[in-house]
């Protein structure tokens, strides 16, 4: 008994946790890159288990006190209860890959996954402008005309070419811009001066000229703004106001999806009413959810598509279904609920708030404006909620700074405060 807990502690304390997690995670961001490439993954399912036995070897071999130990098991309980219901082990996945973040320095792990992310892009880029593989455009109908004109009098929506450069989708390019952009910002941030963010609003504006993707270039433009904001005005990163409206921001968001998740039958009989009677039939609420949608591109009536309305909250439960993991819209915070169920969406939206506690513990500006910006873009598009965990950089900041014992984040803390750089 003596021996195996020597030869624990030797492999405790050597790199080999350190491996471990960063081959799991290099793999979990190809997967990613493959997933954004033209390219099916037929072994993607394997590729998952192995990254999770990986995730769970570091775990294993890293050090927890009992609170920590307590969360984690109820945490893969909560996980374990999901994987019956729906039969998919995201959660599972999940838990164990945030708990293996544990002593893993997060500007470290955020850096790599910074240019393993930029090199993939770049490659899938590459390859399909030399012809090699992937297809350069995408020509089809991207719903520029009103919804009513091709919906109830049939008029055939008009095809546009869009630049995709082998990532499948305009839509898809942009958001990997838009993702690329603020993971860069947060991991260089104390190096980020004007000219740059100037630079970084140009190339926004060459990825809208390419993808004509709005929802995405206004939101890349926001997070630009907000970091620049915060680099140019200090004072903004030590007020509690300023992380106080994170909270509210992550609070409208939530409700507002839920608000559309209550009422898009209703919003989208109002739409045909007002079409066809010139009068919705119904009150402001349901009016303003309607102008809302039309600016969204009629995502709040696209959870009436199916014949189950899938995403209303009537098909929404404590623990999610089975049917509900095949499925698929663009409203994040609503497949949220949908696709994992009531309960796992609390505690993520929990894990959320602590995760914007400790940015306002270490006055991480930065981190605030890219919370915020997350939770406004998950409104309208799912990339963060899914079964990819290379997406969601979420994850990596709430398994270390969750999991970081109170005295190393103070004495971090008070390390930054005096040398003037993120120690983290």
């Amino acid at each position: 008994m003596w021996m195996i807990q020597k030869v624990y502690r030797q492999l405790r304390d050597s790199r080999i946790p350190w491996f471990l997690f960063y081959i799991g995670l290099t793999i979990e961001l190809l997967i990613v890159m493959i997933d954004k490439s033209n390219y099916t993954n037929p072994i993607e399912g394997y590729l998952f288990r192995i990254t999770f036995l990986l995730f769970a070897m570091k775990l294993v071999l890293t050090g927890y006190d009992r609170k920590e130990w307590i969360g984690i098991v109820l945490l893969e309980a909560v996980g374990f209860i999901s994987y019956r219901v729906t039969g998919a082990n995201d959660m599972i996945r999940i838990v164990t890959f945030v708990a293996a973040c544990k002593n893993i320095p997060l500007k470290q792990m955020l850096r790599y996954t910074f240019y393993v992310t930029l090199a993939g892009c770049l490659t899938i880029v590459l390859l399909s402008v030399t012809g090699i593989y992937g297809e350069i455009s995408l020509t089809q109908a991207y719903g520029r005309e009103a919804a009513e004109t091709t919906r109830y009098v049939g008029v055939e929506a008009a095809e546009e070419t869009r630049f995709t450069l082998g990532m499948g989708h305009p839509n898809a390019l942009s958001c990997m811009f838009l993702m690329l952009t603020a993971l860069g910002v947060y991991v260089y941030f104390a190096q980020m001066r004007w000219y740059l963010y100037l630079f970084l609003m140009l190339l926004n504006a060459g990825v809208y000229a390419l993808t004509g993707s709005k929802t995405s270039m206004l939101i890349t433009t926001a997070f630009i703004a907000g970091a620049c904001a915060m680099t140019y005005c200090r004072v903004l990163r030590q007020k509690a106001f300023a992380y106080i409206c994170g909270a509210l921001v992550l609070a409208l968001c939530i409700g507002f999806s839920v608000d559309a998740a209550v009422c898009a039958q209703r919003v989208r009989d109002a739409q045909w009413n007002e079409f066809f009677y010139l009068n919705p039939r119904d009150n402001s609420h349901i009016v303003a959810l309607g102008k809302i949608d039309r600016h969204i591109n009629g995502r709040i009536i696209s959870l009436t598509d199916s014949e189950n309305n899938d995403g209303m909250i009537h098909t929404w439960s404590a623990f999610s279904c089975e049917n509900n993991m095949n499925y698929f819209f663009d409203m994040g915070w609503v497949k949220l609920f949908y696709r994992y169920g009531v309960i796992p969406g609390i505690l993520y939206v929990g894990a959320c708030l602590a995760l914007l506690w400790q940015f306002y513990k270490r006055k991480d500006a930065c981190g605030l404006v890219l919370f915020v910006t997350f939770a406004i873009y998950t409104v309208v598009e799912a990339h963060l909620v899914s079964a990819y965990i290379g997406r969601n950089y979420l994850l990596m900041m709430m398994g270390t700074m969750l999991l970081m014992q109170q005295k190393q984040q103070a004495e971090l803390y008070q390390d930054s405060r005096r040398t003037g750089k993120d120690t983290l």
